[in-house]
């Protein structure tokens, strides 16, 4: 079902470049938009975890750097059922996580230095539960192909000033029109990462509170996310807006960006289904958490 989602993805994005070109240069730049449409395709499926990670600075730890951390994560994917994915951490101090990778033989998950400072462990337990129920509903394909190509889109859109305006005659647009595609492509490609993100949080949530086998514990991590995303700026995140959606809590809430465009589901409507969720699970054989 994932891989059938991330094949109408890229042919959504891909049909999305094909018409940012034809409107920018005519038939000439549909043809140039295809090429450039399939190159990010198969760039953004190999490499975009890895640039994904380099975007925000993330660092790959080891057990032996910080083992109660490394180790938490270890105990998560033996419960999951997944292989150990590599550990990162990002220098900032805002509360966040993410996980990347194009399948969970090759995923990664990040933490940021806040989360781990702010949080206690078994809060830490729970945020890192629900990034390895994106690796294990292979979510992290998707996420990052979408970070990728919703970057390319607006910087494809940016150039369409410079090659497609003026009195280019292939251009249909004209001057006026390439202005208004530099606003309207990028909010296209905004709405296709908020379509994903809205239905795939909760579905995160709810598996990753079986994982760590208790849903308060990220109920009361998100809690505490999301009042420190509205008062600690994430610089990094700032800077690159368009992997946004890959994280637990969005990272722009906290400067310069409203909820307008949100990528993410009401924090509270998420709480309130764990909350709901807990009391399913309060009392059922097996629901623990994931210390030893």
């Amino acid at each position: 079902m994932n891989y059938a989602r991330t094949g109408l993805l890229l042919a959504a994005m891909t049909g999305l470049f094909l018409a940012v070109g034809y409107l920018i240069g005519g038939t000439g730049g549909m043809a140039i938009a295809f090429v450039v449409a399939l190159g990010t395709n198969a760039f953004a499926y190999w490499n975009a975890d890895k640039m994904v990670l380099r975007m925000h600075g993330a660092r790959q730890i080891t057990r032996a750097e910080a083992p109660d951390f490394y180790g938490l994560v270890e105990q998560l994917a033996e419960r999951a059922e997944l292989p150990m994915p590599k550990v990162y951490l990002i220098d900032s101090p805002q509360p966040n996580a993410f996980a990347t990778g194009r399948n969970p033989e090759n995923a990664a998950v990040a933490a940021t230095r806040g989360l781990l400072d702010m949080l206690t462990a078994e809060e830490v337990a729970g945020v890192m539960a629900h990034e390895l129920a994106h690796v294990k509903n292979r979510d992290t394909l998707i996420m990052t192909i979408t970070a990728t190509i919703a970057g390319a889109i607006s910087m494809l859109a940016q150039f369409g000033l410079f090659f497609g305006g003026g009195d280019n005659r292939n251009n249909p647009l004209g001057l006026i029109g390439t202005i208004a595609l530099i606003i309207l492509a990028p909010l296209a490609a905004m709405l296709v990462q908020m379509a994903i993100s809205r239905t795939r949080e909760y579905s995160a949530d709810r598996m990753g509170a079986e994982i760590c086998g208790r849903p308060m514990w990220l109920a009361s991590a998100l809690a505490k996310i999301d009042r420190a995303a509205h008062q600690v700026e994430n610089v990094r995140a700032e800077r690159n807006p368009a992997t946004a959606h890959m994280f637990i809590i969005n990272p722009l809430s906290g400067a310069r960006v409203d909820n307008l465009f949100s990528t993410h589901p009401n924090t509270a409507n998420r709480i309130a289904a764990l909350k709901e969720l807990a009391g399913q699970m309060d009392g059922v054989a097996g629901a623990r958490g994931p210390w030893r």
